[in-house]
């Protein structure tokens, strides 16, 4: 059977990719789950895996032409014995060669995409200097990532510019600017209110300094507190799932999986959030390994586009930067968001049975932000108490060390 391959969708507000290269070539059999073309897209540049078995009839959209979203980009013969429940396919009418319409985005200038031109001009780079750009793209065409290493030399060694007052002005770069419409967006649609608790995580603190030399021998990991951050707070969402929503108008969306945002800073300043899927079935170890795995592939720029999408909630650690409290904004569509302030020692006043004592506790403080059209002060507050108190109930010994 002849079936129709449509480019997949690659996450929210993604409308068009850039084909760099077909991994495979017409006649060649393909297996499903591997990869068959890269493409490029204005987040991020990554493989599209084969989602079935079979042999390629036809390659519709060449490579370094930029092509719409679902739509049509190669025929494929499938191989295996069903079709049912498989996805971006579409049967064809007939055993004879057809014709099909595709969604490429037309160009003017055949060495320059579309996408790549969008860029340019955010980055505000003339016609005469994009042309000037060497191109590794077929036919010497100029891709996305041609366009991104220039604007990596120019930000090391040309971004910024005296003006005659000697005032420094930065310009923004592509990813700069999408966070920047991103957080606007967000404050215009949920009215932020922002709780805050401290915490004592002095079990945790004793407890991790005491296994985690065993821990990186016996397991092979290299054990943070952003692991028992997201397992305190995925305890906390259960107790209140009110806070794994979104808001559709007026629709409440509660969602049944829950999906942890992680805010990772790059060294270039600026911020990704990767997502621990199902983070309710994760236990400690599997926690840290996902978030090894995240942060790792963040900083070496191998994120693929599903590790950014889907998060239902979202943790940011600005604690790793020596802050002690912060204000953060929601991610959108997510209706909360916690921040993790850093963790200090504090003379604090201890009850015992005896009277009050002072004595030094590992504290932090969790600021705890939320969208009041649906979270009011109660829930938002009583959310970041049920975090404090899983990680000051911490157990070491649930993990058999």
């Amino acid at each position: 059977m002849e079936v129709i391959m449509k480019m997949p969708k690659m996450g929210e507000s993604i409308v068009e990719a850039e084909i760099i290269q077909w991994l495979k070539k017409v006649g060649d059999h393909i297996q499903q789950d591997t990869p068959m073309l890269e493409v490029a897209t204005d987040k991020v540049d990554t493989e599209i895996p084969a989602m079935y078995t079979g042999k390629i009839k036809k390659i519709l959209v060449p490579q370094g032409k930029i092509v719409a979203i679902e739509a049509p980009i190669a025929v494929i013969e499938i191989t295996t014995e069903t079709t049912e429940d498989l996805p971006n396919l579409q049967p064809l009418p007939g055993e004879e060669s057809v014709t099909l319409p595709i969604a490429v985005v037309p160009e003017k200038d055949p060495s320059v995409s579309p996408l790549v031109k969008s860029i340019a001009k955010a980055k505000q780079i003339s016609t005469k200097t994009l042309q000037n750009i060497k191109g590794t793209g077929l036919k010497g065409r100029i891709t996305k990532r041609d366009i991104d290493n220039y604007i990596q030399q120019e930000n090391t060694h040309q971004a910024t510019f005296q003006t005659p007052i000697a005032d420094e002005i930065v310009v923004m770069d592509r990813m700069r600017k999408i966070i920047a419409e991103r957080m606007v967006a967000s404050k215009k649609i949920a009215p932020h209110v922002t709780s805050f608790v401290e915490a004592d995580v002095t079990k945790i603190v004793a407890w991790k300094k005491k296994y985690q030399q065993k821990i990186q021998t016996q397991f092979q990991l290299h054990l943070t507190y952003t692991p028992f951050f997201i397992e305190a707070v995925v305890k906390a969402i259960q107790k209140y799932p009110l806070i794994n929503a979104s808001v559709d108008e007026e629709k409440i969306i509660l969602k049944k999986d829950i999906h942890i945002g992680l805010a990772v800073a790059l060294s270039n300043g600026n911020l990704v959030v990767p997502v621990i899927k199902n983070a309710h079935l994760k236990n400690l170890w599997a926690l840290t390994q996902s978030v090894i795995s995240l942060t790792t592939k963040a900083r070496n720029n191998t994120l693929v586009s599903d590790d950014l999408t889907g998060a239902t909630y979202t943790v940011s650690n600005i604690g790793s930067f020596g802050n002690i409290m912060g204000t953060p904004i929601i991610l959108q569509p997510q209706v909360a968001i916690l921040a993790l302030g850093a963790i200090v020692k504090k003379p604090v006043v201890l009850e015992g049975p005896t009277g009050d004592s002072i004595g030094i506790r590992h504290r932090m403080i969790l600021s705890h932000t939320y969208d009041h059209r649906i979270i009011d002060g109660m829930l938002g507050g009583l959310f970041a108490k049920q975090v404090a108190e899983n990680l000051e109930n911490f157990d070491g010994m649930a993990y058999g060390l």
